[in-house]
């Protein structure tokens, strides 16, 4: 039986991709991808050709894993996302359960994710801290308010540049004037970090018409 290889991908910067994640996608037949287009452009900036694409995303994760698994039984697969690192809020944890319930070898690549990125670059402390992913869209509030309980912890959560102000405001509610750190396009050309307490934060995007880009936020409790 063939491997799935879980394969992070840069967030930005194309030139952040280890050399193993490039000898693994130099080496198989068929890559299953959350976005092909996004793809085909990593694959094209390194010149890698002759590739099997295989459109893999959340709506059709259920018709796609049977299929990848009967593809394993004979054929190595690349796994990767649009950006970082699959099952990383991202199309990926599903199929990994089902290779390991299949007995399919799996193999993880170490690479970039914009969640220990933004962290990192927060200054916030590192020594304890909870990914939350994207909050939810309802019920946001009592959410937050489930986890006050998390004391000297750090929080990283991913959220659209839409939702930002009011997420800020429900933080600002349940938590009061915390330490936050905003960082949006990491990695690109316009990479940012706003950085300081909440209020102070809330007003410096409150005056920008528009924010553009992907967002991570994180705060301590």
């Amino acid at each position: 039986m063939a491997k799935l290889y879980v394969v992070p991908t840069p967030i930005g910067n194309l030139k952040d991709i280890t050399l193993r994640a490039l000898e693994v996608l130099e080496k198989v037949k068929f890559i299953a991808c959350e976005d092909t287009r996004r793809t085909k452009i990593l694959l094209n900036h390194y010149k890698i050709e002759g590739k099997k694409l295989i459109s893999y995303y959340q709506p059709k994760e259920d018709t796609q894993i049977p299929k990848l698994i009967g593809l394993l039984e004979y054929e190595d697969v690349a796994l990767v996302s649009d950006a970082g690192t699959p099952g990383i809020s991202d199309p990926g944890f599903r199929l990994v359960r089902r290779c390991l319930e299949e007995g399919i070898s799996v193999e993880v690549l170490p690479g970039a994710t914009a969640m220990t990125t933004a962290l990192i670059g927060s200054g916030l402390p590192t020594d304890r801290f909870i990914f939350l992913g994207f909050p939810p869209k309802k019920g946001t509030k009592g959410y937050f308010e489930r986890l006050k309980s998390c004391e000297d912890t750090t929080f990283v959560v991913y959220e659209s540049p839409k939702r930002l102000y009011r997420t800020l405001i429900l933080i600002h509610e349940v938590f009061g004037n915390v330490d936050v750190c905003v960082a949006r396009e990491l990695t690109k050309l316009h990479e940012e970090y706003i950085r300081g307490k909440l209020k102070k934060v809330m007003e410096e995007i409150k005056e920008r018409e528009t924010l553009k880009g992907e967002v991570v936020l994180v705060f301590r409790a």
